[in-house]
């Protein structure tokens, strides 16, 4: 069993930044990737970020490549996704996912991940 807790969601102005930090139970966090999602209401949820179980791999969605940047601390099981230049539809409620599997690169697909976080409300006004 995994748990994800999800944290550094808040208010911010467009072209503000914010940190989101996702912090993971079990000892074997760095054995498997993670990926950040994010749901706006009355979307889908979408896809953002992952990254390997090594953190020397990442992905992410064209409309958040170049403003956000995804990475890993194995020793506080813990990823991060640090978010710049952020604008109004970046609103949305993010999630942080574990990818089924050791070892792996990570996906922008939801359904290869198997556990999920709350969620964090992030808030970009314009």
């Amino acid at each position: 069993q995994v748990q994800l807790v999800e944290s550094g969601g808040g208010l911010v102005q467009a072209g503000g930044s914010l940190r989101l930090s996702c912090a993971a139970s079990g000892r074997t966090f760095s054995s498997y990737a993670m990926g950040w999602f994010r749901q706006a209401p009355g979307k889908e949820r979408e896809f953002v970020a992952a990254i390997s179980w090594s953190g020397g791999s990442t992905t992410y969605a064209d409309s958040v490549k170049g403003r956000f940047s995804i990475s890993r601390d194995n020793a506080k099981n813990t990823v991060y996704l640090q978010m710049n230049s952020l604008k109004p539809e970046d609103t949305a409620v993010y999630y942080c996912a574990k990818a089924i599997g050791y070892y792996g690169a990570g996906s922008s697909r939801h359904h290869e991940y198997d556990y999920w976080g709350q969620g964090t409300q992030v808030t970009v006004s314009s």
